[in-house]
């Protein structure tokens, strides 16, 4: 890699999970780069977002390794456009999450491509809505995650390039709470007051919150009511779930599940909708494996690390095929207009990922 001319054609093209037409673009100069190297894609076309795209080498006897990145960005258009750099850093939407991620495994690709004249049982899937919550491409990647023996996600990598060997669950929810209005002053009795069943359903869901387990629930938006002179008919919670294991999972769900048939307001009606988006990405025994094959094979222990936030590892991983994620560079200010990378971890990135790939066609990982 001599320069960031490639990342920086990537980034100036808008790319936001909404903007199909740009992401379909962007989309189009993997396509180009990625047939270069030997790949076929398979397109998943899609109406009102930007296309999913398998790119898939030729296959042999031997186990099978996916990539995973995502095409989309989070800043609509002509909100943050542009490119720049100095010495250290580079600047602009999607450098770190993810444009950037996916220029290190293509330039690895490259390098090893260079070396053995082909690539083979090494895929690459991007997708196109992962910023928006994968509720479309979830189906496609959970639907080809066990064809793979490992997983690797291009992610930014930690502060210290750590990879990430676990990510919080996370669920988004909504409960719609049916009351009876009623005149605040003449027929205050004959009101059920959906806003007050709201506030007891707030503190029993914010109960359920344990941070000796990193479990957390946060209802983040309130809606209800008609005016100050009414006795509230409706009130909406939208809250979110984010948990560490499956045990606690499972917990939240069935207390969820009580309190939204709970009447604490005589009368009232709630009704539950939405669900876990991506189930916990958990450390497990064959991830556990995948990390100490790499290890051996590259002469060096890697740094690992836990994080709170989520992304298309958790679907791979919820299909039980072990996941490693933040091979991309190092970057800060992801989903801001300062979203940055560190040069040097491209370089350093890319000199990982090459290794690994060599491993694997080598049949050493």
């Amino acid at each position: 890699m001599k320069n960031f001319e490639e990342l920086k054609k990537l980034v100036e093209i808008n790319s936001y999970t909404k903007n199909k037409n740009g992401v379909d673009k962007n989309g189009e100069i993997y396509k180009s780069i990625m047939s270069e190297l030997g790949f076929t894609c398979r397109v998943y076309e899609r109406e009102t977002i930007g296309d999913h795209l398998l790119f898939q080498s030729p296959k042999r006897e031997g186990k099978k390794l996916l990539l995973l990145g995502h095409i989309d960005t989070v800043f609509p258009v002509g909100t943050f456009c542009d490119f720049r750099e100095d010495d250290e850093w580079i600047y602009g939407p999607g450098v770190c999450d993810m444009k950037g991620g996916n220029i290190v495994a293509i330039e690895a690709l490259r390098g090893i491509y260079k070396k053995y004249n082909k690539i083979e049982n090494i895929d690459f899937l991007l997708v196109s809505d992962e910023e928006g919550g994968s509720d479309d491409s979830k189906y496609v990647s959970s639907g080809i995650a066990k064809d793979y023996d490992y997983c690797m996600v291009y992610e930014a990598a930690g502060a210290n390039l750590e990879v990430v060997v676990a990510r919080k669950g996370v669920g988004t929810f909504y409960i719609d709470i049916e009351g009876k209005a009623a005149h605040a002053g003449n027929n205050y009795r004959l009101g059920i007051d959906a806003n007050l069943e709201a506030t007891y359903k707030i503190q029993e869901l914010i109960k359920l919150t344990n941070l000796d387990k990193n479990t957390t629930v946060n209802v983040g938006k309130i809606e209800g009511g008609v005016g100050a002179n009414t006795v509230s008919p409706y009130a909406k919670l939208t809250f979110e779930i984010r948990y560490t294991h499956a045990n606690e999972r499972d917990r939240l769900l069935k207390a969820i599940d009580k309190i939204v048939n709970t009447s604490y307001v005589k009368g009232t009606s709630s009704y539950l909708s939405g669900g876990i988006q991506r189930d916990v990405m958990e450390e497990s025994e064959g991830q556990t494996k995948f990390l100490k094959n790499i290890e051996n094979h590259i002469g060096e222990k890697l740094l690992t690390e836990s994080r709170g936030g989520v992304s298309d590892a958790n679907i791979v991983s919820s299909q039980g095929t072990p996941v490693l994620d933040g091979f991309g560079p190092f970057g800060d200010g992801d989903h801001t207009s300062r979203e940055r990378a560190l040069k040097s971890s491209f370089f350093q990135r890319i000199d990982l990922s090459t290794k690994i790939f060599e491993g694997f066609l080598e049949g050493k990982i």
